[in-house]
């Protein structure tokens, strides 16, 4: 009688279930979903990054825009949705060099009401 018991464990079918693996699918769609939604906030804040770099070549608060202005026009900032300005700029000096820096908002709309907020600070230094 023993035997047949360990028998039977034996055979017994291991693995995931349907509904484990529906679940494990619906999980993995919705986590790429987010990272493809999230894909055109983490190229802007790189271009972001890329233009701040440059701005904190200049030596005055008009170059330091100038600057940005320019290297935003090049990697196209413009073309994101509310794109950030030199206007947004926050320029400062520490020990002798030109610190530039930003901070700014984007809301991903995922489902319904609910959205994806990033929370972003770029700086040159």
């Amino acid at each position: 009688m023993k035997k047949a018991t360990t028998i039977a464990l034996a055979q017994r079918q291991r693995g995931m279930s349907f509904i484990g693996l529906c679940m494990l699918a619906a999980i993995i769609v919705f986590l790429g979903y987010v990272g493809f939604k999230s894909v055109p906030v983490v190229t802007e804040y790189a271009a972001v990054q890329r233009a701040l770099k440059k701005a904190s070549e200049g030596g005055t608060v008009l170059e330091v825009r100038q600057l940005f202005d320019r290297q935003a026009n090049i990697d196209y900032l413009e073309q994101y949705a509310n794109p950030i300005s030199s206007k947004d700029l926050i320029v400062s000096k520490k020990n002798d060099a030109v610190v530039v820096e930003v901070e700014y908002d984007r809301e991903i709309p995922l489902v319904g009401p609910a959205f994806l907020v990033y929370k972003l600070h770029a700086s040159s230094h």
